[in-house]
């Protein structure tokens, strides 16, 4: 439980830096010794840390940064790689993520984050499923 209670905490930290538009706080949150990808909606795969991150410069401090709310994470663990799923609320849409993070210099950190477009909202009074998958 200790485990998945940090990984929801980084995937909370990701969403606030995302929220305030902080680029050195996303910047601090990505991996820095593993690969990374990024694929945002509607975008190809970004793939390394330099790509990644510049792809979140301009999200960040361009004009049209959504707000953005993670909404029924539900984070999963299996040693030191662990993934979350949520849904992400933007005015006018919902998305689905997956948010991949590895245990790096003690501190989880992200290597995947992949948002795509939901058919159907989901209800967000609706509890997520809970627990550590080993």
């Amino acid at each position: 439980m200790v485990d998945e209670e940090a990984v929801l905490a980084a995937n909370a930290a990701f969403y606030r830096a995302f929220a305030a538009r902080d680029v050195t706080a996303m910047d601090r949150l990505w991996a820095r010794h593993v690969p990374v990808v990024c694929i945002h909606p509607g975008w190809q795969a970004l793939h390394g840390r330099e790509a990644v991150i510049a792809s979140w410069r301009g999200i960040l401090t361009g004009p049209g940064a959504p707000p953005i709310v993670c909404i029924r994470p539900s984070a999963h663990v299996f040693g030191t790689v662990a993934f979350v799923i949520c849904n992400e609320r933007i005015p006018g849409a919902e998305l689905v993520a997956t948010n991949i993070f590895v245990r790096e210099d003690g501190e989880w950190k992200l290597v995947q984050h992949h948002a795509g477009g939901v058919a159907h909202p989901s209800d967000a009074d609706e509890e997520p499923p809970r627990g550590t998958v080993h």
